[in-house]
């Protein structure tokens, strides 16, 4: 355990920060793996719809440095490759 007060602080905005990018980033996960089930079911339109509203949260979270943004390029362009193989 910290004994220095600015440490301590340090370890309670750890904790919370952590909570917060651990439900983010399981909505990345969710929205990611929404669009691959609509590749998997071969429905274009769906997964082109799904893509586009993934596409912005996973940027949204790669600014705000949940992902890293190499992270966020390659989830993006498999979600993107398997979408043009359906076409």
């Amino acid at each position: 355990m910290a004994n220095i007060q600015s440490a301590k602080k340090r370890a309670r905005q750890a904790i919370s920060r952590n909570v917060l990018k651990s439900s983010q980033r399981a909505s990345v996960r969710t929205a990611i793996k929404n669009v691959e089930d609509a590749i998997e079911s071969k429905d274009v339109k769906i997964a082109t719809e799904q893509f586009i509203s993934t596409q912005k949260l996973i940027d949204k979270m790669a600014n705000k440095k949940v992902l890293s943004k190499n992270s966020a390029a390659r989830q993006k362009s498999r979600l993107n490759k398997g979408i043009k193989l359906l076409k």
